[in-house]
């Protein structure tokens, strides 16, 4: 059978035989990447076209580089859809395959999951369609497909498991139109265009799809004369229909969703120095230690890795932001120092993870006795932090540090500011996933920016997060700009009485509560 049969009224409109793939649709079949990345406009056909590169794949003897193939759709009508085109494609080719089987995956005690599988008996290979389950790829091989990936139920853990498919010589081919800029689809695509991901892009908007042929194609599926006019209106049309959903869902442009209180852009522009976030992760029997051996094992860490930092900072004023946490989540230490231009910059970030109580109050004091004309600090006061905080304004003082309970409030008085340093680029970030992440987890719900209590995500390191850094940020602008660090003034008084041959000298008199008070003298 000629692959043209596969698509009825096969006259093109010049009257010649039309190629069953355009051109976008071949490029992708064409491109054998063992990851590749599709972002698309709706109802281009790119599905289709994977389905043809499918069976071939699947009826191929494994020398030939023959596999089972793995389709994941989002619903079951999606997966009918895969599998008729499968199906087609398989007659199309004049390949022996049974008949479409249709059967049950148990999902570790919740509900079953419905497959479609075809099977090709030359090969010994099977195509199988499913909706949306990553954890039942675990321990399978092939080649996997993921359709729609923007809104899989859970995308992260089906590009897990993909990834396990390229050890052994399998391909992975994520398919999807977008579904804001947050989610983790378009990030995935931003990440293969900065080179941060390996991997192979393909993007087709809904204009392009048209100009590519896909209008006529529609005209021949339907039996209809092709006109340039007709075309345009019919684009026109569309384009009126979607309104302003058009831009993402046909040019492949993510909309600002979601809540994301802060673009993935903005910050990335902020992100200018490869300045490090330090862990200080240690296990929980650490706690129940010799008190001597703690501190030893903490101030070891200290001078080895925070001290050749605090060496190369810089002689001007310096403030920190602190969010406090004992278990699960990271405890935060942000320093950042003010130029004289009254710009930012974070010089690093330190994280403790399980670090005991009297540790972190260590390493707290290491740090902000160090830091060069220390000016002011912010701590998050809330829970348990209420010990570290009160420990920090009792050891520098109240009017110098300030111990915040957070609450809604605070969040949508001082949260904009973290946001409005960001947009005018006078804070200096690291370049890190986890500083990355941890900003990206700030929602805007109800006109308040604040980091959801149920968000977490897992970090680079493979910790869950929830924020961290991005309220020890807020809480060190808040300490730029809200605290005034006290200011005391010298007066000229006079000389004290000499003996004869005494150089003369002055005497500075200040009163106890001076001695004890902080400030800039």
């Amino acid at each position: 059978m000629d692959l043209a049969e596969a698509i009825p009224n096969t006259a093109s409109v010049d009257g010649s035989p039309p190629a069953v793939l355009l051109p976008y649709q071949q490029k992708w079949v064409a491109d054998q990447s063992p990851f590749k990345v599709m972002e698309k406009s709706r109802r281009t056909g790119v599905t289709w076209a994977e389905a043809a590169d499918d069976v071939l794949i699947a009826a191929a003897d494994k020398s030939a580089g023959g596999q089972n193939v793995y389709y994941i759709g989002t619903d079951k009508e999606m997966t009918e859809e895969f599998i008729d085109a499968c199906a087609m494609w398989a007659k199309a080719y004049d390949y022996a395959a049974g008949s479409v089987e249709q059967g049950l995956w148990d999902d570790d005690g919740d509900k079953n999951i419905q497959t479609f599988t075809i099977r090709f008996p030359k090969s010994g290979h099977k195509i199988t369609a499913l909706a949306s389950r990553p954890r039942k790829l675990r321990g399978r091989q092939g080649v996997l497909v993921g359709d729609e990936s923007a809104f899989q139920d859970n995308l992260e853990e089906l590009i897990k498991a993909a990834m396990a498919f390229l050890i052994w010589g399998g391909k992975v081919r994520l398919i999807s139109t977008h579904d804001g800029e947050d989610n983790q689809f378009n990030q995935l695509c931003n990440d293969i265009r900065a080179s941060r991901q390996k991997g192979s892009l393909h993007r087709i908007t809904f204009r392009d799809a048209v100009d590519q042929g896909l209008y006529q194609r529609v005209c021949l599926r339907m039996g209809k004369a092709w006109s340039a006019e007709a075309e345009k209106q019919w684009v026109d049309d569309l384009y009126a229909y979607y309104r302003s959903n058009a831009a993402e869902e046909m040019d492949c442009i993510p909309s600002q969703g979601g809540g994301r209180y802060l673009t993935r852009t903005l910050i990335e522009r902020c992100m200018t120095g490869d300045t490090p976030v330090l862990t200080w992760r240690v296990p929980p029997e650490f706690t129940y230690e010799p008190e001597a051996w703690r501190e030893a094992q903490c101030l070891e860490w200290l001078e080895a890795e925070v001290q050749p930092l605090i060496d190369q900072l810089p002689k001007c004023r310096h403030y920190f932001g602190s969010d406090f946490a004992r278990s699960g989540d990271a405890s935060v230490i942000v320093p950042c120092s003010e130029n004289r231009r009254l710009e930012l910059d974070v010089p690093f970030i330190v994280e403790m993870r399980h670090a005991p109580f009297a540790q972190q109050r260590q390493i707290l004091k290491y740090v902000v006795d160090r830091l060069p004309m220390f000016a002011a600090g912010a701590m998050d006061a809330s829970g348990n932090g209420a010990e570290l905080a009160e420990f920090a304004a009792q050891t520098y003082g109240p009017t110098k540090v300030e111990e915040i309970k957070l609450s809604l409030e605070w969040y949508r008085q001082h949260m904009p500011k973290l946001k409005g340093a960001l947009e005018d680029e006078t804070i200096s970030l690291p370049r890190h996933d986890n500083v990355l992440a941890d900003l990206r987890a700030i929602i805007q719900d109800k006109g308040v920016a604040k980091v959801p209590a149920n968000a977490r995500v897992e970090g680079a390191d493979g910790d869950m997060r929830h924020g961290d850094i991005a309220v020890a940020l807020a809480l060190m602008v808040y300490a730029v700009h809200e605290i005034e660090p006290e200011v005391f003034e010298m007066h000229r008084v006079p000389l004290r009485s000499r003996k004869p041959g005494e150089m003369p000298t002055r005497q500075l008199h200040t009163t106890a509560g001076f001695k004890r008070r902080p400030g800039v003298l």
